[in-house]
């Protein structure tokens, strides 16, 4: 059995994040199994296809090394990867069904780039969360709640600097679905290539930092499509040393997460 590691989220290798795909199998192995794995890849998502009675259909897991998750974007790009880029499925898209319900990702435009259409989480305001900033090491202009904690902070540089505490930040009491898990955002500078520059801490799935994550753009791209009054944002998740560049566009009810993915790592697995 092959697994490979990807970088998603990124145009060369070593950013963006990264994720192992472990090769369709018929059914699913033993979740205390898939966790193992998990857990013994240590990266943010190891993610688990089953083949279907379709060609471009598959059944996705992903797993933390901390527990299973019902939604993971960058893990999802990767698996997309996998099946097209690397065992060379010949359609233009692959839907997997999940937890979170069918997901479909095409080709997008450009060398291994992929469009994945999502739900959106739109986000709804909230009052100040006790210990918050304290834990944050800043003041949130303002708070919101959707499956993830939100804090807006003043500007790109406060973003880029963060050195939060990451066991008081999974210790929060939170209005969020997730606890233990926050994004930060602001606008980017003018300059920059991209609209909002933002991180994810996520200490309550096992990861404190995540490099690059889809299911946070989710309730990004309907926060600051509001807020800009365009249903494209592109957004940088400012990972120090990584980093990962998602471009989002609002649909509807439905944001198309748009990213570039890598191979780095293909392995067999001897268990």
């Amino acid at each position: 059995m092959r697994q490979w590691t990807v970088d998603a989220f990124a145009a060369r290798p070593f950013m963006g994040n990264g994720a192992c795909v472990v090769e369709p199998q018929l059914e699913w192995r033993d979740e205390a199994w898939m966790q193992a794995l998990a857990r013994e890849n240590n990266l943010s998502e190891t993610a688990f296809l089953i083949r279907t009675d379709r060609p471009d259909r598959f059944g996705l897991r992903w797993f933390t090394p901390g527990r299973e998750v019902d939604l993971c974007g960058h893990a999802t790009l990767a698996s997309a990867h996998v099946l097209l880029g690397e065992l060379g499925l010949d359609v233009e898209a692959v839907t997997f069904d999940t937890a979170s319900g069918p997901l479909i990702v095409k080709r997008g435009q450009g060398r291994d780039a992929y469009e994945m259409d999502f739900p959106a989480d739109p986000p709804r305001r909230a009052g100040p969360v006790a210990g918050l900033a304290e834990a944050l090491g800043a003041e949130p202009l303002e708070v919101w709640a959707a499956r993830y904690l939100v804090a807006v902070l003043k500007d790109a540089a406060t973003v880029r600097t963060l050195t939060p505490d990451i066991a008081a930040l999974n210790a929060l009491v939170s209005p969020a679905g997730e606890q233990g898990e926050v994004i930060v955002c602001a606008p980017a500078d003018p300059d920059d290539p991209y609209d909002v520059v933002d991180r994810f801490f996520a200490p309550g799935c096992g990861v404190p930092e995540d490099p690059a994550t889809g299911s946070a753009h989710c309730i990004l791209a309907p926060l600051w499509t509001d807020r800009l009054g365009r249903a494209r944002v592109d957004f940088f998740q400012a990972f120090p040393t990584r980093g990962g560049a998602i471009a989002t566009e609002m649909r509807g009810d439905r944001v198309i997460l748009t990213g570039q993915a890598v191979t780095t790592v293909e392995s067999r697995l001897r268990v």
